[in-house]
């Protein structure tokens, strides 16, 4: 063999090895024109659009549409198109109806299909939430039926799953609610055995039902990637969860007889803004990997956690301590401008 075609032979491997390790980029999306502009500015980096535009109701009518501006440029530009199914208001008793109704279930199957048949989608991605644990057999098997169906016929099929720790509902009766009412009911094995992949929403770690904290700092993000990976899912099948969405806390009072504080998610321009107008100082938590400030507001102090291109390039490196798939971000629109400047090209797999 000739050192020419010895070069030549490890340099195709390395190019090779490159486009192999490039993750599958998904971007969430909305009908709203901020999002279709910023999936419009940045085709080049998105393998996946994932419109959240489908609802389902109890019947198993499945309503909705994607965007024909999507739909225009993701066919021109090669971007395969997997819109999410919700349940409206992400309504549990509405859910559980159709979870104990075989023939509407088969019915939203059907119309799973026909829409992936009709649009030539690349599949659907089901992103039911609030879920009661106690479901979690009829919500699998549910979704088992759906992956059957839509493989037959040729097209993918992934779930967003919220994150846990641990099967241990927690210490207090806020984690108990949370581990009842949305972490508990995905059975992480049995939903990526049937999957084409996984999109683990690592985000949402403080709500506005908590204290104030990160939207998704670092160590809570590998606490559940360990555990997710130590129920028998191979990274190869999760597609990990970014944010572009920024959280801000603040005294609220709903009326005079309820006052507390509340938390809010913005887009990063927005809580830029905030920050911006009370001359807040911005510090980075090197633990969380995540920028975020704290300011007085007529004598009451505010937090915001801000989700940006420095956070981003943090989250970025769990790419490579783990061999996932790709990542999910949530979502179009809210992103921090300069955070293109670190995300990856399309692998456009």
């Amino acid at each position: 063999m000739t050192r020419t075609l010895v070069a030549f032979l490890l340099i195709a491997a390395m190019i090779a090895s490159s486009h192999a390790q490039r993750p599958e980029a998904l971007y969430y999306s909305v009908n709203e024109e901020e999002s279709f502009e910023s999936f419009q500015r940045n085709l080049a980096s998105i393998d996946i659009i994932g419109p959240q535009v489908f609802k389902v109701d109890a019947n198993g009518i499945i309503s909705g549409n994607v965007d024909p501006r999507v739909m225009e440029l993701s066919r021109t530009h090669g971007i395969k198109v997997m819109p999410l199914l919700i349940q409206p208001g992400f309504d549990q008793p509405m859910f559980q109806k159709l979870l104990r109704d075989p023939k509407a279930q088969a019915r939203s199957i059907a119309s799973m299909v026909a829409l992936c048949k009709e649009h030539r989608f690349y599949g659907l991605q089901f992103d039911f939430e609030n879920i009661h644990v106690t479901d979690r057999d009829a919500y699998t098997n549910y979704y088992r039926a759906a992956a059957a169906a839509l493989h037959k016929e040729g097209f993918a099929i992934s779930m967003a799953v919220v994150p846990r720790i641990s099967d241990d509902p927690g210490p207090t009766s806020y984690h108990k609610w949370i581990y009842e009412y949305w972490r508990g009911v995905y059975d992480y094995k049995a939903i990526a055995d049937v999957s084409d992949f996984i999109s683990f929403m690592t985000y949402d770690q403080h709500t506005h039902l908590t204290p104030p904290g990160p939207v998704a700092g670092m160590p809570w993000m590998i606490d559940c990637i360990e555990f997710v990976l130590s129920q028998g899912v191979p990274a190869e099948k999760i597609s990990i969860g970014f944010p572009f969405y920024s959280t801000h806390w603040f005294p609220y009072a709903k009326d005079e007889q309820v006052q507390h504080v509340a938390g809010r998610s913005y887009s990063y321009k927005d809580v830029k803004g905030i920050a911006d107008q009370h001359k807040a100082t911005i510090r980075w938590d090197d633990t969380e990997k995540v920028n975020y400030t704290i300011f007085c507001n007529e004598g009451l102090n505010e937090h915001i956690y801000f989700e940006d291109a420095k956070a981003m390039k943090a989250k970025l490196e769990l790419l490579k301590l783990y061999p996932f798939r790709g990542f999910s971000i949530w979502r179009l629109g809210n992103e921090d401008p300069e955070v293109w400047k670190v995300l990856p090209k399309a692998g456009r797999r």
